[in-house]
């Protein structure tokens, strides 16, 4: 084999990893706008004898379900013992359950560790998307294997 085409060849390898790993890491920065790409009709839901409003996704939310996405929002630990966690478009005031904001306001956080934020602080968290139409026991949003970093 000759020098110019082993360089050549190492140099096309190195482009195709950077390109590839920029795909698998790559992620897209969404907005409360995006997550408002959803209707809501009632629901029976046998289990808790109640009806529910149950989400109809919109196709440009779908497109980034079982993506890794970013967003910025407030944090609210709604556990109180560091549990369960929530980013929502608004502080906790007016939040989805305090306030009377839609649940396409709030998106559950599921932290790879538990983040040191206190409540209202403003933050960017990441990881990937799960549209959760079925479970009435969580949000309709979730965001798995999540990180964050304080704006505020």
């Amino acid at each position: 084999i000759s020098l110019k085409y082993w360089v050549m060849h190492k140099y096309f390898l190195s482009g195709l990893f950077v390109l590839i790993s920029v795909g698998v890491f790559a992620q897209s920065k969404i907005t409360w706008d995006d997550l408002a790409d959803v209707e809501f009709k009632p629901e029976y839901n046998e289990k808790y004898d109640v009806h529910f409003l149950m989400p109809t996704f919109g196709k440009g939310i779908k497109s980034y379900n079982g993506k890794n996405i970013e967003i910025t929002g407030y944090f609210h630990d709604i556990s109180g013992t560091g549990e369960v966690f929530l980013i929502s478009s608004n502080p906790m005031a007016t939040c989805f359950f305090c306030g009377g904001s839609g649940p396409e306001s709030i998106i559950e956080v599921e932290f790879n560790s538990v983040p040191s934020f206190k409540t209202d602080q403003v933050v960017t968290v990441s990881g990937v998307l799960k549209l959760n139409r079925e479970d009435v026991d969580h949000c309709n949003y979730i965001l798995k294997g999540a990180s964050g970093v304080l704006v505020n």
